[in-house]
């Protein structure tokens, strides 16, 4: 189900609970929301569909994944970027790294790591942002 985009800064700026296989149906309408506004958002966070969880979903040039309870083991190359976001106005600064290793349960919930570069680093990371309450 496509959800409205949560604006709320207050919920927002909640660090996200661990999510659970109970949170499966979360996922699919986190990932069919993004879909729907593909035009203009590239990843979303489980808050900004009003659902305080740690769950990511973002377009992985041209294949959309889906991450539970993602976490940043490794990081290199550091630089600035500016950022936008469905659930805030204008564009911000935000430091990021262009090489991010990542911890993340799938959908069967199996522990897997995997190493991001570029653009889909930088947007995970904004995600992984949104999940610890830290709005750009």
């Amino acid at each position: 189900m496509v959800r409205e985009i949560c604006k709320d800064e207050v919920f927002l700026s909640q660090e996200a609970e661990a999510a659970t296989e109970a949170d499966l149906p979360v996922a699919d309408d986190l990932l069919e929301t993004l879909i729907a506004h593909k035009d203009g958002c590239v990843g979303m966070a489980a808050n900004m569909i009003g659902v305080n969880k740690r769950i990511i979903a973002f377009d992985n040039d041209g294949e959309y994944m889906v991450l539970f309870n993602p976490a940043i083991v490794k990081k290199s190359g550091p630089y600035e970027a500016e950022e936008g976001c469905l659930s805030l106005t204008g564009t911000r600064k935000a430091k990021r790294w262009n090489s991010i290793k990542v911890c993340y349960l799938n959908r069967a919930f199996q522990q897997r790591f995997k190493t991001f570069t570029g653009f889909p680093a930088q947007i995970i990371q904004h995600e992984i942002d949104h999940c610890a309450g830290i709005i750009i």
